[in-house]
């Protein structure tokens, strides 16, 4: 196998992981909505607007292998991470409430964003929004080569 071919490999498979990440980030936040009946603030709202499409944006450019997924995928990820990141940030207090954008209905900052008592669902968010990015990242680097 050649390098070309090796790179091609590991670039889909570096896509699929994004993929997986994006389909397990969309499920999960279905099921904290729907069977939780946790009901998601507006920021939440926003992180979602642009996870769920990262779905099928990723799914289409693995089939066949497209090079131009990253330039799609990446802007919507890096716009997700910053409501995700301003969304850590109010959840932990480092802004002031006045600058909340959630005045009405549940509060971004609420406690009922909390998993098992110590895990705060923006951080899943930010978890995978950080490393979408990431392997996002590798894969036009292993792409250009």
């Amino acid at each position: 196998m050649n390098y070309k071919t090796q790179a091609i490999d590991t670039s889909w498979l570096l896509i699929f992981s994004c993929w997986l990440i994006a389909t397990i980030s969309t499920l999960g936040s279905l099921f904290f909505s729907e069977v939780m009946e946790l009901v998601p603030c507006l920021l939440c709202w926003y992180q979602r607007i642009f996870m769920f499409p990262l779905v099928i944006i990723l799914l289409v450019g693995l089939f066949p292998l497209d090079k131009n997924v990253v330039r799609y995928a990446l802007p919507i990820t890096v716009i997700g991470l910053l409501f995700t990141v301003y969304h850590g940030l109010l959840f932990f207090g480092f802004i002031p409430e006045n600058l909340q954008p959630c005045s009405q209905g549940i509060s971004c900052a609420d406690d009922s964003m909390v998993l098992f008592g110590f895990l705060p669902i923006p951080l899943l968010s930010l978890a995978s929004y950080i490393i979408m990015i990431a392997l996002l990242l590798k894969t036009q680097n292993r792409m250009r080569k």
